[in-house]
């Protein structure tokens, strides 16, 4: 240092917590792992805890107020024995085959009727989605209502039309009517969601392709034949997976409307758990019935996953 200069020494500022902090969350490696990790800790609470509490559950004996014992798969062996299990296991297929064929063909009427040029386009879309997001449970005690054998809107309309004869039908005492019910109403409430996302898959389609396949000859029906549902094979084929794997674990809708009767005719395997499980207390033969849910969707959405990767490549 020269004579006479005066010398400043000044310490490096060490870095604040907010600028340390903003320096990890610009990497990368840091960065990822925080967003992810809600997602992980809610699905390792609310997925599998109880997946491996069930699995635990259903080679065992355990039963309300007692210790339990492990027993191998003794449960679901002798579930078969059990006129109700065999029951519900037919009910689950007729029921997801009959509600999602319905809204796949339903589904695809409505997205292209919403695809044209409508009044008030904006208004009807947005009622459409009404019965998706309305809270399950309450839009299924409305139409356990319209449903009620005393005062029921639906036989009173048949009624007033001249197809029912009086005093109409049962509908959720008699077997089934009552599928039928339970049926209608999921399709109701799960047809919003096929509308939609297909009309979005609409949305996608060039224009170009309908005004080259008209100026070819071709109808409506030859435009939806070979223009419209070929792109849109992929789109539905994931509503569908989607939709089948919501329909076949339903249970407010038949909980609400007929908690599995009469005599077991519309129970799924979701209401009969809790059925066994725990109103009755056979905690073991609950989890293996909930279990069985597990092989049956494996299947279904191997064979609907396949279908997709075929339309895609």
């Amino acid at each position: 240092m020269a004579i006479g200069s005066v010398g400043v020494v000044t310490a490096r500022a060490r870095p604040s917590l907010r600028s340390r902090m903003s320096e990890l969350l610009d990497r990368e490696s840091w960065l990822g792992p925080i967003f992810v990790s809600p997602a992980l800790v809610l699905l390792l609470l609310l997925v599998a805890y109880p997946f491996f509490m069930a699995l635990y559950f259903s080679v065992s004996n355990a039963f309300i107020g007692r210790p339990s014992s492990f027993i191998g798969i003794r449960n679901f062996v002798r579930l078969w024995e059990s006129d109700a299990f065999r029951q519900t296991f037919q009910n689950a297929f007729v029921f997801c085959g009959a509600a999602v064929g319905a809204k796949v063909v339903l589904g695809i009427a409505l997205a292209l009727l919403l695809n044209q040029q409508l009044w008030f386009k904006r208004m009807i879309r947005g009622a459409v989605l009404l019965p998706w997001v309305i809270p399950t449970a309450l839009s299924t005690l409305g139409w356990s209502w319209m449903f009620n054998s005393l005062y029921s809107v639906v036989n009173w309309t048949g009624l007033a039309l001249g197809i029912m004869d009086p005093p109409g039908p049962n509908w959720l005492g008699q077997k089934y009517y009552a599928m039928t019910a339970v049926v209608v109403v999921n399709i109701w409430r799960g047809l919003p969601f096929f509308a939609i996302t297909l009309l979005a898959g609409l949305v996608a389609i060039p224009k170009e392709l309908y005004e080259a396949a008209e100026a070819d000859g071709a109808g409506p029906i030859a435009r939806f034949w070979y223009v419209t549902l070929p792109l849109l094979k992929g789109v539905l084929g994931i509503v569908v997976l989607f939709s089948t794997i919501f329909t076949f674990s339903e249970f407010n809708i038949v909980y609400v409307l007929t908690h599995g009767g009469p005599m077991n005719s519309t129970h799924l395997f979701a209401t009969l758990a809790r059925q066994v499980g725990l109103e009755t207390g056979r905690i073991g033969e609950g989890a293996a019935i909930s279990l069985y849910l597990f092989p049956a969707l494996m299947i279904v959405v191997w064979a609907q996953l396949r279908f997709v990767r075929k339309q895609a490549y």
